[in-house]
């Protein structure tokens, strides 16, 4: 619902194929916009605005002065200072006011400065006095480089029928004017043999400002909708990730999205090392990632086309991965299924160190489900937090390595080549690197889990039910003698204490309030 918008329909149009329909105004519009009046110099440009504000101000008009910079309205305000013209200033500095200063500047020989038209969602209320007088007068010192905000000062006289007028001070040295135009509009002055203070008024010049305008606004929508082709490149690659991330997060697909996996390493590796009949190459890679011996020799690799190897792999990768979750899950089961018989009411949640080798992970599962699905649950949990992870991870690093290409494809401008062409070329193949780095991390890091249990002796002593003290399991973390870690006995999933309330019932059966029961010993031991 803006009439400022009818100036960039072309751009609502290319880039979001949407048409801009102008809905007339509910009243006829009383307001005057006059012609602009040029100045050859600034000074004589700010001079000129004075006087006008000096006049309206006697006259009882109230005056509305538009400025294009915060510096502009602080000048304006100290010449206004100096002839003793009480005004308010409306800038990003009084932001807090805004509303509050728009309201008034409708009063009777008020003056208000306002940069960039700042506080345009209140409306300006008319006296009849200031309507008999000829309304809110409209003042820019300056033509902004952009129809539409000119139309916005214009819009803030007129509304509703009220009458009013809107008029534009320019000057040759203006950086809009500098750009386009001056230095004819110049010569043109000088034929006419105007002086220092005179005034030119056509519509010729005020047609000649509105064309250098359209130049700069076209300016202004190419780099929009450059900017635009880049971002949807990133786009479309941010869809991919963001539902793989979605697939991992609700559980949705996450079995499938792992054999596809699968099948892309074997691919993606088979296709590495095949065509080159490097089997030295391939046998090392799988060995490093995934700590596997291949499926095959030297001779069949190289007898073997590449489909045939490359199942050969997946049929492999797919037989550990499946004996490696079966191992998890049958390792914690009977810990986890000892907890929740015995006090599955003070726990939801477990938590199980998962490790591949490098780094650990603190897996957190439901309690209940883990029991019921025999450690399956758990597995699930696991396969999450892999996939979310090692996403999260390459894709920032892939964010960084974009911006960095952005950058350095513009250079090829210079050899009269279109930078977004190669863009689009290189980021594909980051990106196709990306995924392929993803599911090389993942399926390793599947391949390689398992709890790390130093006493296998040690899960028989965890069966009998005890009180987990969780302050002594923080404070051993960390020797305090000289900071450095403790070796830390993993001997079961590490439970999360379910806090009981003062007021609930004690957790011990006796029907007594916990502060009554088990939680005033607690207490007084505390």
């Amino acid at each position: 619902m803006t009439g400022t918008a009818e100036t960039e329909a072309g751009e609502f149009w290319d880039i979001y194929k949407l048409d801009v329909v102008v809905i007339p105004t509910n009243r006829p519009i009383a307001r005057k916009d006059y012609e602009d009046l040029v100045y050859k110099t600034k000074r004589e440009k700010y001079n000129a605005v004075l006087d006008e504000i000096v006049k309206l101000h006697e006259a009882g008009r109230p005056v509305l002065v538009g400025t294009t910079s915060v510096e502009i309205s602080e000048l304006l305000s100290r010449m206004l200072k100096m002839a003793k013209i009480n005004h308010n200033v409306l800038n990003a500095k009084l932001h807090q006011r805004e509303a509050d200063i728009v309201a008034e500047a409708g009063k009777g020989g008020g003056v208000t400065i306002a940069t960039n038209m700042a506080g345009r969602g209140t409306d300006i209320k008319l006296s009849d006095t200031v309507k008999k007088a000829g309304g809110l007068a409209i003042i820019g010192t300056e033509r902004h480089e952009s129809r539409r905000v000119d139309r916005q000062l214009r819009g803030r006289a007129g509304r509703q029928g009220d009458p009013g007028s809107s008029q534009f001070f320019v000057s040759l040295e203006d950086d809009l004017m500098r750009l386009f135009g001056s230095d004819r509009i110049s010569r043109y002055m000088d034929r006419l043999g105007i002086k220092e203070g005179e005034v030119i008024q056509h519509s010729m010049i005020t047609k000649s400002i509105e064309r250098a305008q359209k130049k700069v606004e076209e300016n202004n929508f190419g780099i929009r909708k450059r900017l635009l082709e880049y971002d949807d490149v990133m786009n479309s690659q941010r869809e991919v990730i963001y539902a793989k991330r979605r697939h991992a997060l609700h559980g949705e697909k996450i079995g499938v999205d792992i054999l596809n996996m699968l099948n892309d390493v074997s691919l993606s590796l088979t296709q590495a090392y095949h065509s080159d009949s490097d089997f030295e190459g391939f046998q090392l890679d799988v060995l490093r990632n995934f700590s596997l011996e291949v499926p095959m020799n030297s001779e069949e690799f190289k007898k073997w086309d590449e489909t045939k190897v490359s199942q050969k792999l997946y049929d492999t990768l797919l037989e550990s991965y499946k004996r490696r979750v079966n191992t998890i899950a049958q390792q914690a089961n009977p810990v986890i299924q000892q907890v929740y018989e015995k006090q599955s009411h003070l726990y939801q949640n477990i938590v199980v160190p998962i490790s591949d080798g490098k780094r650990e992970y603190q897996i957190v599962t439901n309690l209940k489900k883990a029991a019921e699905t025999q450690g399956e649950e758990l597995v699930r949990s696991y396969e999450k937090i892999a996939i979310l992870l090692t996403i999260d991870d390459a894709w920032k690093e892939h964010l960084r390595e974009m911006d960095d290409l952005k950058q350095s494809v513009q250079n090829a401008s210079y050899e009269q080549k279109d930078p977004l062409l190669i863009y689009k070329f290189e980021s594909f193949n980051l990106f196709q690197s990306m995924l392929d780095r993803i599911n090389k991390s993942i399926v390793g890091l599947l391949l390689k889990g398992h709890i790390p249990i130093q006493d296998p002796a040690q899960i028989k002593e965890a069966e009998a039910p005890r009180k987990q003290d969780f302050s002594k399991y923080e404070t051993s973390r960390t020797d305090t003698s000289d900071g450095s870690p403790k070796q830390q006995q993993r001997v079961q999933p590490v439970r999360v204490e379910k806090k009981v309330g003062r007021n609930e019932l004690c957790p011990c059966g006796s029907g007594k309030k916990y502060k009554n029961c088990h939680g005033a010993s607690a207490s007084a031991q505390a």
